[in-house]
């Protein structure tokens, strides 16, 4: 054992620390969303940790391989030379971080910030890389005990790599039994909570056309905080009337609760056999919407809609979970394709036996997880014979392995931020620059539209930032992400990892924020709207300009 740990450093190493300083500049510089003091101070706390160990391991495989080192006092004034400027570049990138931060803020429309709290900033990133440094340091010398105590029973290097192992897989274990489930599980709780809350003022609809209505097959208090919302909150036919100038019919909203039924399965059907009562098969719009993981329809796209077909519209939908997206994602990642799955199909076996020329046409909706889930329904061979007649899908995480495919497969020259997908008849992608197909492209029969922002973290983390630069970050970047936001190994998958979370707490039109002008754009040019005309759009626009839709 002891041979083993002379490769490492005794105290506080060196070279550790000098990685440990680049890793801490980089993480203060720009990635696709702006940081409150303290969660900047979690990063970059974490980036100085994870760069001391970089080194310190580098170090140790040095040593190891027996190469050579530099010695003697020449060697001691050139580290005391690198430590002092390293010292000097950690106050240069401390000064600098407001400047940082207002380059990505102007991209986002977002007032300037004075100062970026370099001593708050500071003072938590040291606390955070103490706590884990020396937490690892404790459990290394936790190995050293368990590994001499085994050599007794088996050799030195067996005993060295089995102690490791051991502890690594006792540390394993703690943190998904114990630290990680509990944490879920308040999580879980909380959630479940809010889903349940009821806002003052929220009764049961009168409408004969949304569920938890007296009339309903779905009890109002089976539906939770969101799907109440969504019920409550929709555009009448008199003010669909009143912005067209139109007759209009009073829009038809179906939402099944997670306490509608015990599996996907069972809401689904009851999901559907409300749409049956309230005639939502009769429309001449019908869109299957998949939720967000708290449940959360965007009325940014969700009621700008209804205007478009002067209210002959059905929507219907299905709750699958009360977390927020990307919990959900890291708890269960498969739950909105499983229940986007689950309704489709009891939706799409009843449409397909209608009579084509009296059928409504059907769409899919689908923002972030909702999006994934969509993404479920769009199976090709399936759809094969009779196709739907298209989706809108916003914000698609990362883990959308349709959108993966897509985006991997885009022709070449178009960025993957803003791609078009080969002729562009079947789908396309949207930003806020637009719709990016050639001007020539026609349309096929399922037409399909993807929006995404590029400074969208849901949308572009990945895995790989930890050891591969993106081609989003190449010179050919989107319009809202900052021209000083450079890829650094590790630092760059911490950064963005760290805005995931914050995705939705940027202005509306970035990040995983999508506005109700992306919304009109998309599904007209996806449904196709009869007697719509520009300045019907125009007027609609203005209508929702000052829209606020704060997600859950």
């Amino acid at each position: 054992m002891h041979r083993w740990r002379r490769y490492l450093p005794t105290g506080f190493s060196v070279v550790g620390l000098l990685i440990g300083i680049h890793f801490f500049c980089v993480s203060l510089t720009p990635s696709l969303l702006p940081r409150h003091p303290v969660a900047q101070g979690l990063l970059s706390g974490i980036s100085l940790a994870v760069g001391y160990c970089v080194g310190v391991i580098g170090l140790g495989i040095y040593r190891f391989l027996q190469l050579r080192e530099w010695q003697g006092r020449s060697a001691k004034i050139a580290r005391r030379v690198v430590l002092v400027i390293s010292g000097v570049m950690l106050l240069a990138t401390l000064t600098r971080m407001a400047y940082w931060q207002n380059t990505i803020r102007a991209l986002m429309d977002m007032p300037p910030v004075d100062s970026g709290y370099p001593t708050t900033v500071f003072a938590v990133a040291v606390v955070t890389a103490l706590i884990f440094l020396l937490s690892a340091r404790a459990l290394i010398g936790l190995s050293g005990k368990l590994a001499r105590a085994l050599q007794r029973l088996m050799p030195p290097r067996v005993a060295v790599v089995t102690s490791y192992a051991l502890i690594g897989i006792l540390l394993i274990s703690l943190i998904n039994g114990m630290i990680v489930k509990r944490l879920v599980r308040m999580m879980d709780e909380t959630f479940a909570t809010i889903d349940q809350a009821i806002d003052e003022g929220m009764e049961p609809p009168l409408s004969l056309f949304a569920s938890g209505g007296v009339e309903s097959l779905i009890q109002w208090d089976e539906i939770g905080k969101n799907g109440k919302r969504f019920l409550l909150n929709g555009p009448t036919s008199e003010q669909i009337s009143e912005l067209t100038g139109r007759p209009a019919l009073e829009p038809i909203r179906v939402y099944a609760g997670y306490n509608t039924g015990e599996t996907l399965q069972e809401r689904a059907k009851i999901a559907v056999d409300e749409l049956i009562r309230v005639g939502g098969f009769d429309r001449r719009v019908l869109v299957l919407a998949t939720p967000t993981g708290t449940g959360w329809l965007d009325p940014s796209a969700i009621q700008p809609l209804p205007y478009l077909h002067d209210g002959d519209v059905a929507i219907v939908s299905m709750q699958y979970s009360y977390l927020p997206s990307w919990l959900t994602i890291a708890v269960d990642p498969e739950i909105s394709r499983r229940s986007a799955k689950a309704l489709f199909d009891q939706v799409y076996a009843h449409w397909t036996a209608l009579p084509k020329e009296s059928r409504p046409e059907l769409y899919l909706f689908g923002l972030s997880l909702g999006s994934l889930g969509s993404e479920a329904a769009l199976d090709l061979f399936q759809l094969l014979g009779d196709p739907i007649d298209g989706a809108v899908l916003s914000g698609p995480p990362f883990p959308s392995r349709l959108w993966q495919q897509i985006v991997a497969e885009r022709n070449p020259g178009t960025p993957q931020w803003h791609p078009v997908f080969r002729d562009a008849a079947l789908l396309r992608f949207m930003n806020q620059e637009g719709i990016a197909a050639p001007p020539d492209a026609d349309w096929g029969v399922l037409r399909t539209i993807y929006i995404q922002h590029a400074s969208d973290p849901m949308v572009f983390f990945s895995p790989s930032l930890a050891y591969s630069k993106p081609h989003w970050l190449g010179e050919q970047r989107g319009p809202d992400v900052s021209p000083d936001f450079h890829w650094f190994p590790l630092v760059t998958f911490l950064q963005v990892g760290f805005d995931v979370p914050m995705a939705t707490a940027a202005p509306l039109g970035y990040a995983h924020n999508y506005a109700p002008d992306e919304y009109i754009d998309a599904f007209i040019e996806v449904t196709r709207p009869r007697d719509w005309t520009e300045e019907d759009t125009a007027k609609l626009k203005a209508k929702f300009a000052d829209f606020d839709a704060s997600p859950l």
